[in-house]
């Protein structure tokens, strides 16, 4: 769920025999990861949906080799891996005919892998929905919003169905939509916050994705996406 990332860097990459170093997001053909997906509303409703996500190796784009991944969801990602860090440079979805180009830099993860480095890419709201209007959902009015990421911490210890990890990288994502709450509060900053977790080996271990509401007019909740099977 959470969107990746640029075209201006193919110079590393031109053979694309191999990514750089990226045992905390594996780029190279044959893997592949289980998640469960679990959402719980303010209205206290819970759903789960499984996704699958895998790589399918190095591919040729117009601006040069890139690594491609594949979601089950329908989703095709295009990223390549150097020394500024693994970013996503084209996307496609199931409707789209041939990969679209990022139009700037998104990373997944910039370098220098340390605390305090920050980034910013455009998100939606994923969960905000207004309770009364068609389309409920926000992200059609709203599509592209900036979030700030930041490397809050290495080294972190992490329990999951897939097992235990060690020596990850916990990243946040912050980011405010101004809506109108109800004719009390008026308009507010509804807080979009994205935390993931990303392990040597395994990649991205876990997301946690938070977007309350807490209003009359307005409905939101929380999403984590846990790791339960990767080879």
């Amino acid at each position: 769920m959470k969107p990746l990332f640029v075209a201006a860097l193919a110079l590393g990459l031109a053979s694309c025999s191999a990514p750089q170093d990226d045992s905390l997001f594996p780029l190279a053909r044959g893997h592949r990861w289980h998640y469960d997906i679990t959402t719980e509303w303010e209205n206290k409703v819970v759903e789960h949906e499984p996704r699958i996500i895998e790589t399918l190796g190095s591919d040729s784009l117009d601006s040069g080799r890139a690594w491609r991944r594949r979601s089950d969801s329908g989703i095709e990602y295009w990223l390549r891996s150097d020394a500024t860090g693994i970013y996503r440079v084209a996307s496609k979805s199931e409707l789209d005919e041939t990969p679209l180009p990022d139009k700037e830099p998104r990373f997944v993860l910039k370098a220098p892998v340390a605390v305090g480095t920050t980034w910013r890419a455009s998100t939606t709201a994923y969960l905000l929905r207004r309770r009364q209007e068609f389309p409920p959902e926000i992200r059609h009015s709203h599509p592209a919003v900036p979030m700030n990421y930041t490397i809050e911490a290495l080294g972190e210890k992490l329990a999951t169905r897939a097992g235990n990890f060690e020596n990850c990288v916990r990243v946040k994502g912050v980011a405010a939509l101004r809506l109108f709450a109800d004719p009390v509060v008026g308009w507010k900053d509804m807080a979009l916050t994205t935390t993931e977790w990303y392990c040597p080996g395994a990649g991205l271990v876990k997301l946690l994705r938070e977007e309350p509401a807490e209003s009359t007019f307005l409905t939101g909740g929380k999403l984590t996406m846990e790791l339960v099977d990767f080879h």
